[in-house]
């Protein structure tokens, strides 16, 4: 059952099965064009991450995929990686430029991850921003409204049953699969009528039992 999982998950990431708002993510993440070895290799170049992000403009730029309607008039929140505004009454958009990540390759991988399984909270990729310097990923995601505050136990509980041990604080490793997801504290798992939504999620893979 679990290496069913494991190569399902290792088709989504190849762009050779489809997931929920996948087709983007997995059409740039093929563009990139670098095998999960390969990255590792690259990402001990300095300057790797910014060579990446001209690659990426390049593909911006012929695809028109830039995302310039933002109101920032509707901030909401902002966090080390991302900054959170409301789209609509049922939609938030948020700015990610991939700081936690060596390389845009593992922030997309994240997001086929976090689609595969928290549907419900899935990151639909609509564009970039370009600030300055600074290259974001434009996604939209379903908004969640808390009506209790979470409690964390059930966090682990729930992911424990689904074979994510609780290795330190917030953060969860599935051993069978080579998958950390990280930082699930109580603002980044909401809580209303009793079901919990991921809404932030960090995904790490270790290439070396993923792939295997």
């Amino acid at each position: 059952m679990l290496n069913d999982i494991k190569y399902e998950l290792q088709y989504i990431l190849s762009g050779k099965s489809e997931v929920k708002h996948g087709n983007t993510i997995q059409t740039i993440a093929g563009y990139l064009g670098r095998s999960q070895e390969t990255g590792r290799l690259a990402s001990k170049e300095k300057y790797f991450k910014r060579k990446e992000t001209l690659e990426l403009i390049n593909w911006i730029n012929s695809n028109n995929f830039w995302y310039n309607t933002i109101d920032f008039n509707l901030f909401v929140s902002e966090g080390a990686e991302q900054k959170v505004y409301l789209k609509d009454d049922s939609f938030v958009l948020k700015l990610n430029d991939s700081i936690y990540y060596e390389s845009w390759l593992d922030y997309f991988h994240n997001l086929l991850l976090n689609n595969y399984f928290f549907p419900d909270t899935a990151y639909e990729l609509i564009g970039f921003y370009l600030n300055s310097d600074s290259l974001y990923a434009v996604v939209k995601q379903r908004f969640v409204k808390l009506d209790q505050l979470t409690d964390l136990r059930e966090v682990k509980s729930f992911l424990g049953n689904n074979g994510f041990e609780n290795i330190r604080n917030n953060d969860y490793y599935n051993s069978s699969l080579g998958i950390i997801l990280e930082d699930l504290h109580d603002e980044n798992v909401i809580t209303q009528k009793g079901v919990l939504y991921f809404i932030d999620t960090v995904f790490y893979i270790k290439p070396e039992i993923f792939w295997k």
